[in-house]
């Protein structure tokens, strides 16, 4: 017997739930729980309320998901390096 066919939703992060879960409120209204699939977690992408994500659900559970894929930010940065000029990069000490 073949495996079961996954469905794939867009949807927004509206928050961050303990344990590495997330609330995201999908394209089509619904608001479901998912957890960050493990390829995201070994090359350590970042998800943030707010992102554009994809999420991939069990035809059987509707009510749970597995993050797969963080969509790029679509606004420009304010500057080339990511941080301003005159600030210091690591924080409040200095390295010597």
């Amino acid at each position: 017997m073949a495996k079961e066919e996954l469905i794939q939703f867009e949807g927004l992060v509206t928050e961050i739930l303990p344990d590495a879960r997330y609330r995201v409120q999908l394209d089509a209204g619904h608001e479901i729980v998912a957890y960050t699939a493990g390829k995201m977690k070994k090359n350590r992408i970042k998800t943030l309320a707010g992102d554009r994500v994809t999420i991939e659900m069990s035809p059987y559970d509707l009510e749970k998901g597995r993050l797969i894929f963080r969509h790029k930010d679509e606004r420009p940065s304010a500057a080339p390096g990511g941080a301003s000029r005159g600030a210091p990069r690591g924080g409040q000490f200095r390295r010597r």
